[in-house]
């Protein structure tokens, strides 16, 4: 009898064979805050811009698709069959824009027109691409993309 009874302040009472776990939650709790603390968080931030009730939708400029074509010693930038040099191309898209709405002021015709640049030949360096994009941002227009297609779409 005396193997299964504790005395404790005068007063005997039977062992408890049952572990205690207050502690074992504790550290549960603690590891569980430091690794929702310590995990990753997303690295990519979405922006999306969503179309406000009380505004009238604003007059849609098709988009105009900008070609890298490989040439003698370079590439050539075409609009349709229509070939344009670097310097010339920021007019001619504001141009096709202010075609479509001849309300449009140039820079709201450049903050609305919409260009997506394309290399429809393998051998036009990334870099002219990159340069072509580059130029159209530094003229103001804002609305400027890559136009990606499949490799099935492309051979």
């Amino acid at each position: 009898m005396a193997a299964t009874m504790a005395k404790r302040g005068g007063a005997a009472r039977p062992l408890q064979a049952e572990p205690n776990v207050i502690p074992f939650i504790d550290v549960l709790l603690v590891l569980l805050v430091i690794f929702m603390v310590t995990a990753p968080k997303p690295t990519v931030d979405l922006q999306l811009e969503l179309p406000n009730r009380s505004t009238p939708a604003p007059v849609t400029i098709p988009p105009t698709i900008v070609d890298l074509r490989a040439v003698d010693g370079g590439y050539g930038l075409y609009i349709g069959e229509d070939a344009y040099t670097l310097d010339a191309l920021a007019g001619a898209v504001t141009a096709r824009a202010l075609a479509v709405n001849a309300a449009l002021t140039e820079a709201d015709a450049r903050a609305d027109a919409r260009i997506y640049v394309r290399a429809q030949d393998q051998g036009v360096a990334y870099g002219a691409v990159v340069a072509v994009l580059d130029a159209l941002q530094h003229a103001g227009f804002e609305e400027v993309g890559l136009f990606a297609q499949t490799a099935e779409e492309g051979a």
